[in-house]
């Protein structure tokens, strides 16, 4: 619409990361837009979607600064909209592939937090290989997380929850907090992808893994 259109292009520059799109951030010296409140430490979001969830977590949490990385046009530009008319400013948002964000412009060790939340299960079969918990894409998101940094997946899909817990568990760098999955924690706001699986019925599966510390 010509809406998104002048979204994407009028915010979306304001609410870039800094730099080009594969230079390295340096995000412990990245900080708020437009705000007196100091960033602690930096999470990824990856697939935010229509941003309810960004924009409810960003609110709740103003010292943590939140990377939301999108492939979907209409859903960065109604997040950028929504980011400029309440007057957020922790939020950066891409509009690209997560994957090529961690490869080449976040640092190991600089994230304190990973948020993964109902990613396309991609249902069939044949269609597996493209989803976004595999191996060595754990591999890279562990690397890039501090020690103690979570990674924090959630899915209405059960054998995709499986799949999770088997390639999250087998990734040295990560350890299960929990004996399998975890509570859903209070804070996590409930995004329509979840409100739609509850209304057919599934069961939406929380996991949450932690950085280990040096040896």
């Amino acid at each position: 619409s010509p809406a998104a259109v002048a979204a994407m292009a009028e915010l979306g520059p304001r609410f870039a990361l800094p730099g080009a799109d594969e230079d390295p951030i340096d995000l412990a010296r990245l900080g708020a837009l437009g705000a007196a409140t100091a960033i602690r430490q930096w999470v990824l979001e990856i697939g935010p979607g229509m941003g309810e969830a960004t924009l409810a977590m960003a609110a709740a949490e103003p010292t943590t600064g939140i990377i939301a990385v999108e492939v979907h046009t209409r859903g960065v530009a109604r997040l950028l909209t929504a980011l400029e008319a309440e007057g957020i400013g922790n939020v950066r948002v891409v509009h690209g592939d997560a994957v090529e964000l961690l490869r080449h412009r976040i640092a190991p060790g600089a994230l304190a937090g990973i948020r993964l939340w109902f990613p396309d299960p991609w249902p069939k079969t044949r269609h597996h290989k493209r989803r976004l918990v595999r191996p060595e894409v754990v591999a890279l998101m562990a690397d890039r997380l501090a020690p103690g940094g979570t990674v924090h997946a959630a899915t209405d899909w059960a054998d995709y929850a499986a799949v999770m817990a088997e390639v999250l568990d087998a990734e040295p760098l990560l350890r299960n907090r929990f004996a399998g999955a975890a509570p859903r924690p209070p804070w996590r706001p409930l995004t329509r992808y979840e409100q739609a699986g509850l209304d057919a019925g599934h069961q939406v599966v929380d996991l949450l893994y932690e950085r280990r510390g040096p040896a």
